[in-house]
């Protein structure tokens, strides 16, 4: 939940890697949901980049905290953290700002943020297209039930590996 997509899909690491991480870091900490849980709505299923953004699109951006931090809260230092964490997992990696523009960003409320393109990982799929998956997956655990064959299928290999 925390990889940025050219990592997890293509290996490639940078300062915005990082970026990546920190702002689904600041998500979940406003939200208090964890980023690899599933949310459905409207028939659809999404993961938590995409409930967030969804509610950033509808402009209903406050409806997504964390029950404790409705209590007592600055809506404007939290709207401006959502708007951040946004900002930090853009799929586009040049879109994402780097570490030094963040900090900016948070001690200097006079600065204007860029709008947030749609974030990586946006799931919006139908149910019917994750009770699949599941179905794949199970089908899968099946077929290698008692056996100790582990294998990776990536960009990077398509060999089987056996534990020793």
């Amino acid at each position: 939940g925390y990889m940025s997509p050219e990592y997890a899909m293509l290996g490639q690491f940078s300062e915005k890697s990082d970026v990546f991480s920190f702002g689904v870091m600041v998500l979940e900490i406003i939200t208090g949901k964890r980023s690899m849980n599933v949310y459905e709505s409207h028939n659809s299923v999404e993961g938590l980049m995409g409930y967030v953004w969804r509610q950033w699109k509808e402009q209903e951006p406050l409806s997504i905290l964390d029950s404790n931090i409705k209590e007592r809260y600055s809506q404007m230092e939290v709207l401006r953290c959502i708007h951040i964490g946004l900002l930090c997992v853009q799929e586009i990696l040049n879109d994402r700002p780097t570490m030094t523009m963040v900090i900016s960003y948070l001690n200097n409320h006079s600065l204007e943020l860029p709008s947030p393109q749609q974030p990586a990982f946006f799931l919006h799929r139908r149910r019917m297209d994750q009770e699949i998956a599941i179905q794949q997956e199970s089908s899968l655990s099946h077929a290698t039930n008692g056996s100790a064959v582990l294998f990776s299928i990536n960009e990077m290999s398509t060999s089987n590996f056996y534990p020793r």
